[in-house]
């Protein structure tokens, strides 16, 4: 199919899209939802017109970049005062409840894919363990839901995706059989320190750097009108860059590096991010339309019960047992620990994950690649549908305060 075909239907698709957005994110049907819809209905299990390479970069590459956008201007949008107040909830689901899940989602896993090995079960819980912060971008953004748990949620899904970093690329080395076992022990120390610090060292200096010179030029009036959408794009994407050039998590960069940017900036701060959050909504759109074209393959060559029960668990048992557990003695009402349990999208980054594990062609691909795909596209439809209806609802039962 010619690439100009493509194009053409990509960007109908996102002009009409935008013709409705606000109208649409009132409702259930909104989003990533509507997005991978039209990008299967396009995609060439059924019409046929638009076709990507899952083996190539690209999607990879767009679910990356509107990942760190994404991660960047929700950081920067954090409220530190109810961060300091709520700090232990955070770090309980990141400390405990991340590796809870992983280890759940293993055990589940390990029962119910007797055909993979113990690296390949490990790979699948890892893959599925963070939460998606563009797909959860509709309750972390909701006035109706408390501040408290939009915090947390926030938190959450900006820095579990870069922890799981390290432990990703363990897993598929070691299922490659690309390390030997004497090395394993220092790899599995020496992949977090690496790819964390660097990570948390890039976004500290990056966007302490480049926001004094954001600050600076704004206050003398150098950047204005169309201006203002780029810094803010091209700060996040540095950040992400420079960390994966270092060898570091170019997640946790955009992650903290919008932390710092938000914390000291206080003036022109909203402008530039309404600006640039419109771009990160462009990107994730194509991305989840181009991951729509290719779903359909992986979720019909790869179905069988084992595969569709284990999504189901994924997102329910795996995911809320874990936030149950972690959370006990904090005093947050049952309702809460639901909503927030229940609200643990996954999505780009696993897609992320799954491409990398594409390319490996790892002993079990077929089988990790369809438990991971049909995890994320049960959760679109389910985390999509069920957002702003839950989060009204929880918003409206329990006001201001989730304890």
């Amino acid at each position: 199919m010619s690439e100009y075909q493509v194009l053409t239907i990509i960007a109908a698709f996102v002009f009409v899209y935008s013709l409705m957005a606000s109208r649409l994110e009132k409702t259930p049907v909104n989003g990533a939802l509507v997005y991978v819809g039209l990008g299967i209905l396009f995609g060439p299990n059924v019409l046929g017109l638009v076709g990507f390479n899952v083996e190539g970069e690209m999607i990879s590459r767009l679910a990356e970049i509107a990942l760190a956008i994404c991660l960047f201007t929700d950081s920067s949008n954090a409220k530190l005062r109810v961060l300091r107040r709520i700090e232990a909830i955070p770090s309980r689901l990141l400390l405990i409840g991340l590796p809870l899940t992983i280890v759940l989602g293993f055990g589940l896993a390990w029962l119910m894919f007797g055909d993979l090995g113990f690296y390949e079960v490990a790979l699948i819980a890892t893959m599925l363990a963070p939460t998606d912060a563009a797909l959860g971008k509709a309750v972390v953004t909701n006035p109706a839901v408390p501040a408290q748990v939009r915090e947390s949620l926030n938190v959450e899904s900006g820095l579990n995706d870069g922890i799981c970093v390290p432990v990703i690329l363990f897993f598929i080395a070691m299922a490659a059989g690309s390390v030997e076992v004497s090395e394993s022990t220092k790899l599995v120390f020496k992949l977090p320190l690496e790819v964390i610090g660097i990570g948390i060292a890039v976004g500290v200096g990056l966007a302490s750097v480049g926001g004094f010179a954001l600050r600076t030029c704004a206050s003398r009036g150098w950047i204005a009108g169309t201006w203002l959408q780029m810094p803010i794009i091209a700060l996040a994407l540095t950040c992400f860059g420079l960390a994966q050039w270092l060898g570091g998590s170019g997640f946790i960069a955009s992650f903290v590096g919008g932390l710092t940017f938000g914390a000291l900036t206080k003036h022109h701060k909203e402008e530039f991010l309404n600006e640039a959050e419109g771009m990160a909504d462009a990107v994730a759109m194509v991305t989840w339309f181009a991951f729509g074209t290719v779903v359909l393959g992986f979720l019909l060559s790869g179905f069988d019960w084992q595969v569709w029960v284990y999504a189901i668990l994924s997102l329910t048992v795996v995911r809320m047992l874990p936030v149950f557990v972690c959370l006990i003695g904090k005093g947050l009402r049952s309702d809460t620990l639901l909503f927030m349990g229940w609200f643990g999208p996954r999505g780009l980054a696993s897609i992320v994950f799954v491409v990398m594990v594409i390319g490996e062609q790892l002993p079990g691909n077929d089988r990790i690649v369809a438990a991971v795909t049909w995890t994320i596209t049960l959760s679109v439809i389910l985390h999509g549908l069920s957002a702003n209806p839950l989060a009204t609802a929880y918003g409206a039962r329990v006001g201001d305060s989730p304890i």
